[in-house]
């Protein structure tokens, strides 16, 4: 099972600054943050699709589609308790369905699915140390930097070492399968103690070369690899800012805002 998102393919997307996927990811949740009508939240689901299309990044998507789904469904399902708002087509004391109601939480649901596609989207074509990079020159201090991206790295490290415990506990003949819900999941808290105790060792071990190798002596450390940017940088850079813009003047007016009637 693969547990990294990243493909190294070579489309444009792949190719540009770190800083520019960076300010990309932060440009997307921007977008998606100011608006609330469905519609309105279209143009970006498709930008999204379509990059997906052309970094290979599709594969990564299919993985995650019972998210996708789960995240529209239920979330537009628990509006229904909170939204009490609109002309009601049903409405009882715990559930008030209404065409206004329906419509946000069907927004509030794409408006999820579209953050996680741009999260999938961005690890898909972006590497932990160009992360690390595009943070540091947009002014993050270095070591708020590392920090960060380095959830990205022990995370799916954490989850090799799950999936090789268990592997080894099933080769031993340790049934994971048998019995219902609540017993299998009863059976894999046994693997909680091992991996945590595996991730203690890996964080001491990465505590340990990090020192030996003058990790925080200076606050600009040099790269390996150089990021010169490029007239295509600058494009993309135009398109996320007219993006951005964008999609705050359908906020400032009220297109992206949902009718209550």
């Amino acid at each position: 099972m693969a547990i990294y998102l990243y493909l190294d393919n070579r489309s444009f997307v792949h190719r540009l600054h770190p800083t520019v996927k960076v300010a990309a990811l932060f440009v997307m949740f921007w977008s998606v943050y100011w608006v609330d009508n469905p519609i309105a939240l279209v143009p970006i689901g498709l930008l999204m699709l379509w990059l997906a299309r052309i970094t290979g990044s599709w594969r990564n998507f299919y993985r995650y589609r019972w998210y996708f789904a789960i995240l529209v469904a239920t979330t537009t399902l628990m509006w229904m308790f909170f939204y009490r708002q609109g002309a009601p087509l049903i409405d009882t004391r715990f559930i008030h369905i209404s065409r206004a109601s329906l419509t946000y939480g069907f927004g509030r649901g794409i408006k999820l699915a579209e953050l996680l596609g741009a999260s999938v989207l961005f690890l898909s074509t972006t590497r932990v140390e160009e992360f690390t990079v595009g943070l540091s020159k947009l002014g993050v201090s270095y070591r708020v930097g590392f920090a960060i991206s380095l959830a990205f790295r022990l995370v799916p490290l954490f989850m090799d070492s799950a999936f090789t415990i268990v592997d080894a506990q099933k080769l031993r003949g340790y049934d994971f399968e048998s019995g219902g819900f609540a017993e299998r999941m009863r059976k894999y808290v046994k693997v909680v103690i091992p991996v945590f105790m595996g991730a203690l060792r890996r964080a001491n071990n990465m505590a340990m070369a990090l020192e030996a190798r003058g990790f925080g002596l200076r606050n600009n450390p040099t790269t390996l690899i150089e990021y010169p940017v490029t007239a295509r940088d600058i494009a993309a850079a135009a398109a996320l800012f007219a993006l951005a813009a964008g999609y705050f003047m359908i906020y400032y007016t009220g297109y992206g805002a949902i009718s209550p009637r």
